[in-house]
């Protein structure tokens, strides 16, 4: 089965401050169904964060293919894949953390984006995130794993101050660092016309989520590479990854 035709856009870069990029992505033909598409933000010292990232990705991307030719196609059933994929990711990147002196912090955000039959499954694990932006809206589709989001939940600091809080990195829940995870799965309807932006947060938190949305309406052909540059004219702190999806 075909779906909607896709565009697709996808850059990374290392930013301005650090050495190495620990960020990873995926993105699979556009022409075939499912379409599945990944970002990963790595952690975790002198090359943790690349190697868990990359692992990752390549797990769970894995064990999508090969499992959802086997399946119903229903709802449940896929979401229940991508959950299972997700905690298959985190089996691998732990094993390979616990058996690797130099690699034993490292962990890494992952998010899936599995698109079949105008839906978007979604599977979400850190502070990575993802939005969809439908006519003139955009909406985050996740919420961040972190302790900064968990204060602004519980209403002990605002989303303003949550911005500038000097924990804002610390994280909640990541892949990779416990031998069992529970990420965040969901199933969103994905429209002719909707786009579906997966960002990790060395864009959002130098980029706002409005000009985020008025850069891709607007100039969305070049719209990842503008985002990049904005995040590095903005300091650039951080590895910076972004993945748009146009149905």
């Amino acid at each position: 089965m075909i779906e909607v035709k896709m565009r697709v856009l996808a850059k990374s870069d290392k930013g301005k401050v650090r050495e190495q990029n620990e960020d990873y992505y995926y993105i699979s033909d556009i022409d075939k169904s499912p379409g599945i598409y990944m970002l990963a933000d790595g952690m975790g010292g002198y090359e943790g964060g690349e190697v868990a990232s990359r692992l990752a990705i390549d797990a769970a991307t894995r064990y999508l293919k090969n499992h959802f030719d086997i399946i119903e196609h229903t709802k449940e059933e896929i979401m229940k894949l991508v959950r299972e994929a997700m905690e298959y990711a985190n089996k691998i990147v732990f094993d390979v953390a616990k058996n690797s002196e130099d690699l034993q912090s490292m962990g890494t955000t992952l998010e899936v984006c599995l698109i079949y039959n105008n839906r978007a499954y979604i599977g979400h694990i850190g502070d990575s995130r993802i939005y969809r932006i439908r006519d003139k809206f955009i909406r985050k589709l996740t919420a961040d794993h972190s302790y900064v989001e968990q204060l602004v939940k519980d209403g002990t600091i605002t989303k303003e101050e949550a911005k500038n809080h000097p924990k804002k990195n610390m994280l909640m829940k990541a892949l990779g660092c416990s031998e069992y995870v529970e990420p965040d799965v969901m199933v969103k309807n994905f429209e002719p016309g909707d786009i579906i932006v997966m960002t990790s947060d060395g864009l959002t938190n130098m980029v706002d989520d409005n000009i985020i949305y008025n850069t891709i309406k607007n100039n969305f052909e070049t719209s990842d590479e503008i985002l990049i540059n904005m995040a590095n004219n903005a300091g650039g702190i951080d590895n910076i990854t972004v993945v748009i999806i146009k149905n």
